[in-house]
């Protein structure tokens, strides 16, 4: 594993796919807010801000996110892994490959991720986080994999690339994907508290925030979201969050139409805030940085 050097620091405060070109990937910057210390919220500089940074994925111990490697001209992005105990960024994939969207399995002792494969095609893969088991595939033939969720029972869902970008859901074990919902966003998120899988999606020309029910693969509007929001992640079992320019809103899964400002986060994020996660009173969030 390859160690990269950190940019931390601390302040006080009272695609639709993921793959794209590697020479135009924007530059983006990974941040930390510890919401309950002492001192009110803190923020945390995880990632430099000279590359592409992006898709957050917290855990109780540390920070996943996707990291570009610039290295002779040539750009890759690898999966690297933010510790909170040590302070230290590790580049835990290091490979030739790019992988994106790195997630905890429900094992808890490998993440899948992403993989442009030699060929073009996105894959599903896992990593084992023991140094001595081999990176594999997932699935040998569900390609043009964009983003994934998974839930309990070793089953998922993932946003497959084409026209229209689908919702499928399928298990390891059945490795077949079933077609569940068209035209979706990007986001997919597992609901604990509800057991089901939370995604958007255009539908009458509105953006819909809808949950899936694996068990009898029904899906249930539940509200309508901004345009402009693409992401949102789950701040309880009965709120949802999202960023518009630099501030965070939330709202109940009710379908209230109550909405209220969370965070401002204006003061580390002058431009636009594009991806978070929340795990354990901790918001990890990515800030676009514009020339």
């Amino acid at each position: 594993m390859k160690l990269i050097k950190p940019l931390l620091g601390v302040f006080s405060i009272a695609a639709l796919s993921p793959i794209m070109a590697q020479a135009s990937m924007p530059k983006s910057q990974v941040l930390l807010a510890d919401l309950n210390t002492p001192y009110g919220v803190q923020v945390s500089i995880v990632s430099d801000k000279n590359s592409y940074n992006n898709q957050p994925h917290l855990t109780s111990t540390g920070l996943y996110f996707t990291h570009e490697v610039i290295n002779k001209g040539q750009s890759q992005t690898d999966i690297a892994y933010y510790d909170f105990t040590s302070k230290k960024v590790t580049n835990i994939t290091n490979s030739p490959v790019s992988e994106y969207s790195p997630t905890v399995m429900p094992s808890g002792d490998a993440i899948s991720a992403i993989v442009v494969e030699a060929d073009g095609k996105q894959k599903l893969w896992q990593y084992p986080l023991k140094n001595e088991d081999a990176p594999r595939r997932i699935f040998d033939w569900i390609e043009h994999v964009g983003y994934h969720a998974w839930g309990v029972q070793n089953d998922l869902v993932m946003f497959i690339l084409g026209k229209p970008h689908t919702l499928q859901y399928t298990s390891v074990a059945q490795a077949k994907g079933e077609i569940a919902a068209s035209n979706i966003g990007r986001t997919l998120i597992y609901n604990n508290a509800t057991a089901t899988f939370l995604f958007s999606y255009t539908k009458n020309e509105q953006h819909i925030l809808a949950s899936f029910n694996p068990q009898d693969k029904q899906v249930e509007d539940l509200l309508r979201l901004p345009a402009q929001v693409q992401d949102f992640i789950l701040k309880d079992n009965t709120t949802i969050a999202y960023a518009i320019k630099n501030r965070v809103y939330q709202r109940k899964l009710d379908g209230s139409d109550e909405v209220s400002q969370w965070l401002n986060l204006s003061t580390y994020c002058e431009t636009n805030i594009t991806r978070m996660s929340f795990n354990n009173e901790k918001l990890a969030f990515v800030c676009d940085i514009t020339k």
